[in-house]
């Protein structure tokens, strides 16, 4: 009859890895060698030795689902498969770096940490001045109960008793190549070669909790949308308090309703009426400073002209000086005239004594499709 794995560990058939391994955990800190030495805790902590690499490992759990029993040898033990519990996996493993001749020993308790990304949206006036944003990660710290230990009382980690500090054990797996001897990481330890004998209760001895931590973040003027700022050392502590990762900040900046960013320059449009474009004017514009700015509107001004203003778009990132600012002229023609609007329109036209014509070959009066033909001969 086939062994009930799950109810070794004490766990239901739906039980997650996760809740696997807490429940051999939590067996193993009970009946280890080191804690219990009788005979009766040595069988009990090799039998959840065993359920525990059955039940993590999802072959041999499937066979387990399956009513039969992935430990015992003879085809009995894997329904469909070549007998004995040694998977092609396991054989493949074997031959390709898992065996007995490629052994890898303890992985370190101490990791580095992940690092973490973060989005802020700032406006195009915080990307022109710079700004401290404040922001907020939910990230891995190191436990403050155990001082990254993960270890209660903070005492060191003792040396597996069953891969005496190896971080693996060997066993001899049955396949249709023969017998064949594998390594995998020690259930008793995961393969750190050493053991935790009184985990800390807060982190559960993984030396790193999560924590929810405000910080600020400096945005250099002149930053761009999607940029990125990277914080050292801000991102995920490691498991067993190892060092944190770096945290990156990518930046996006909120469309604008006035102004429209290109590189660092910057674009507006001005409504310019038909008579202010003919006489000329002044133009008064807020910048990303909150101080006015004076665009001067030349007499004769035409439709898609552009005016161009140095120095007053987007500070460059981390040098002198800014980028140029566009003033794309927009010339508004009324639509509806009052009877003395017309009346004075009237007197202008019969004093230029101008009417409308289609353009001949090789005039040029300086309108926009001149100006578009002298841009294509100019290519």
């Amino acid at each position: 009859m086939a062994r009930d794995y799950y109810g070794i560990l004490g766990v239901e058939k739906s039980a997650t890895d996760a809740e696997i391994k807490k429940a051999y955990r939590r067996l193993a800190r009970k009946y280890h060698p080191d804690v219990n030495p009788s005979e009766e805790a040595a069988e009990k902590f090799r039998e959840a030795s065993v359920a525990h690499e059955v039940l993590t490992d999802p072959e041999k759990r499937r066979i387990v689902d399956m009513g039969g029993d992935p430990m015992e040898q003879g085809n009995g033990g894997m329904p469909g498969g070549f007998g004995g519990g040694g998977g092609f996996g396991d054989i493949f493993e074997a031959f390709f770096g898992g065996g007995a001749g490629g052994a890898r020993g303890p992985r370190s308790r101490v990791q580095p940490g992940n690092d973490a990304l973060l989005r802020a949206s700032i406006t195009l006036e915080e990307a022109f001045a710079g700004v401290k944003k404040d922001i907020t990660v939910d990230t891995a710290v190191v436990c403050d109960h155990c001082a990254g230990s993960g270890s209660e009382s903070r005492s060191k980690p003792v040396t597996c008793g069953q891969c005496h500090g190896q971080g693996e054990v060997q066993e001899m797996q049955r396949s249709f190549l023969g017998n064949i001897m594998t390594s995998r990481p020690c259930p008793a330890c995961d393969g750190y070669g050493e053991i935790i004998q009184d985990p800390c209760t807060r982190c559960s001895g993984g030396g790193r909790v999560k924590k929810r931590r405000d910080l600020v973040v400096n945005v250099p003027a002149g930053i761009s949308n999607g940029m990125r700022i990277r914080m050292a050392g801000q991102g995920e502590v490691g498991h067993g308090g190892g060092p944190a990762g770096d945290l990156y900040v990518e930046v996006s900046t909120r469309p604008h309703p006035v102004f429209h960013r290109e590189g660092d320059n910057l674009h507006v449009t001005v409504r310019v009426p038909a008579v202010d474009a003919a006489l000329g004017a002044q133009v008064t514009l807020e910048d990303l400073k909150g101080e006015d700015l004076i665009i001067d509107i030349p007499a004769g001004t035409q439709p898609s002209d552009q005016i161009h203003l140095v120095g007053e778009g987007m500070p460059h990132l981390r040098t002198e000086g800014r980028g140029d600012l566009y003033a794309h002229v927009q010339v508004f023609i009324p639509t509806e005239l009052d009877d003395r609007t017309r009346e004075l329109l009237e007197q202008i036209r019969a004093h230029r004594n101008e009417s409308s014509r289609v353009n001949r070959e090789g005039e040029d009066d300086g309108g926009f499709f001149s100006r578009l033909k002298s841009k294509f001969r100019n290519r």
